[in-house]
């Protein structure tokens, strides 16, 4: 199961700085999303019931954690909007990542072989 458009925006701050409170999370994304605190939280939820978060006490407030691979899920979504919206068969070019802020240098080896292995999944299927 991949994230939603909102639980990837969240994902990501995690993966730049985690752990992070609700209410850090919602500061940052709030211009993004346009929604009310509430939401962050009820999407926070719903991200821990997936397992694509924990949720853990520091003092009276919850802190959150990012649970899934940054690299693999990255790689996942890459993979699908390149199929489903520019219908490629091939294997994706690692260097459209090379300047991502969200990848850095020693993540693009991990990138470009899980990119690989999607490919051959996807031609066994």
């Amino acid at each position: 199961m991949q994230p939603t458009a909102p639980e990837l925006e969240i994902l990501k701050l995690l993966w730049h700085t985690q752990p992070r409170t609700a209410r850090e999370l919602h500061d940052e994304i709030k211009q993004i999303l346009s929604w009310s605190y509430s939401s962050t939280r009820k999407t926070l939820e719903r991200m821990g019931e997936k397992d694509f978060v924990s949720m853990e006490f520091k003092g009276n407030k919850k802190i959150y954690f990012a649970r899934i691979n940054k690299v693999k899920t990255l790689a996942a979504f890459a993979q699908d909007f390149a199929k489903r919206v520019f219908e490629l068969d091939g294997p994706l070019p690692v260097a459209m990542f090379t300047d991502s802020r969200l990848i850095d240098d020693s993540e693009i080896a991990d990138l470009e072989k899980l990119l690989k292995d999607l490919e051959q999944k996807h031609e066994e299927e």
